[in-house]
């Protein structure tokens, strides 16, 4: 069965790819042109070269195949322009759900994120029912992540079958670029995280997400979303493990949020109107902060058979890759 995969050159992507070749589906993977392709090398597969606001390089890139996994989105927390965003998020995802629609393509998953998920004001883990709206989306990543789910709920109202799931936040090997979350583990590594602020994240192996991509492409229910996650922890306990894996000291200087917060508008307007180049301090990033973002993922273990494998397993492997592919420097 050809299956075709977008965004299969980043780091959930490529370990969708690899997991559906070694399940022995045929796969092709969208890619424009000029990208990195290093998370493909030596992969039997075959390569499209489009772009996901080209229709007609979608459609001839869906040709014959009757699965579709959309991974590829534009993941930042800053830009030059915001425009991008909702260009490739929002705009992207209809032409790409459209040109499914036209060439009779038989399942489709579409990965979204947990940031499209609502909070709840006790601090309890949300799940996929918790409600949310965009004026509580913060940052132009998240308003487009969440404009673009609207997007695969309007072509499952068209008649396409569309299965949407949220992953929290993956942690593994060939995090290539890395990722915002990659890189605090970097940073971490090259003991250029001083300090600490107080929230937490759930965390997740990358093999179980890419695992849950398959299993909601054959168990899930059209038009349901699904939580892709496993351990919530707070930034003091990422730590905490990451030191305990790479026998490194912890930061033990916990920043409050009101003195973060103004030195990452700092580093913001510095970055917007000077150097053109990502904060140290992204403004959106701190913003997100503010609030611990755990999630309940026993929808997806129930009705998915989402694997939870040990996140400190993940951890290291991410460590490791890290460490053996240059990353660290000190």
């Amino acid at each position: 069965m050809l299956t075709l995969v977008t965004g299969g050159t980043g780091f959930v992507g490529a370990a969708v790819v690899r997991l559906l070749l070694a399940e022995g589906h045929a796969v092709r993977a969208l890619a424009r042109r000029g990208s990195n392709l290093q998370n493909l090398d030596g992969l039997d597969l075959e390569l499209a070269f489009g772009d996901l606001l080209d229709k007609e390089t979608l459609r001839h890139a869906l040709k014959g195949c009757r699965r579709l996994y959309h991974v590829g989105a534009h993941y930042s927390l800053w830009e030059p322009s915001s425009e991008v965003f909702y260009r490739v998020n929002v705009d992207g995802t209809r032409k790409l759900l459209e040109a499914a629609m036209e060439e009779g393509v038989e399942r489709v998953v579409y990965t979204s994120t947990v940031g499209t998920l609502g909070y709840r004001h006790d601090g309890s883990p949300a799940d996929e029912e918790t409600p949310s709206c965009l004026d509580q989306m913060t940052g132009h990543y998240k308003r487009s992540k969440f404009l673009a789910e609207e997007e695969a709920r309007g072509a499952v109202r068209r008649g396409l079958p569309v299965v949407i799931v949220n992953p929290s936040t993956p942690v593994g090997p060939r995090d290539i670029k890395p990722t915002p979350t990659g890189q605090i583990i970097v940073d971490f590594l090259n003991r250029r995280m001083p300090a600490y602020i107080d929230t937490g994240l759930n965390f997740i192996d990358v093999a179980d997400v890419a695992r849950g991509h398959l299993l909601a492409a054959e168990r899930g229910r059209v038009g349901e979303r699904y939580i892709l996650g496993r351990s919530n922890l707070t930034l003091q306990q990422l730590f905490a493990t990451l030191g305990q894996i790479a026998k490194l000291p912890p930061p033990r200087v916990r920043l409050p949020y009101r003195l973060i917060l103004p030195l990452a508008y700092g580093n913001h307007w510095i970055s917007s109107l000077i150097t053109k180049k990502p904060p140290r301090i992204p403004l959106e990033g701190v913003k997100m902060a503010k609030r611990r973002m755990f999630f309940d993922a026993s929808k997806a273990v129930r009705e998915l058979g989402l694997p939870q494998s040990p996140i400190e397993q993940a951890l290291e492997e991410a460590v490791r890759w890290f460490t053996d592919h240059g990353y660290v420097t000190k």
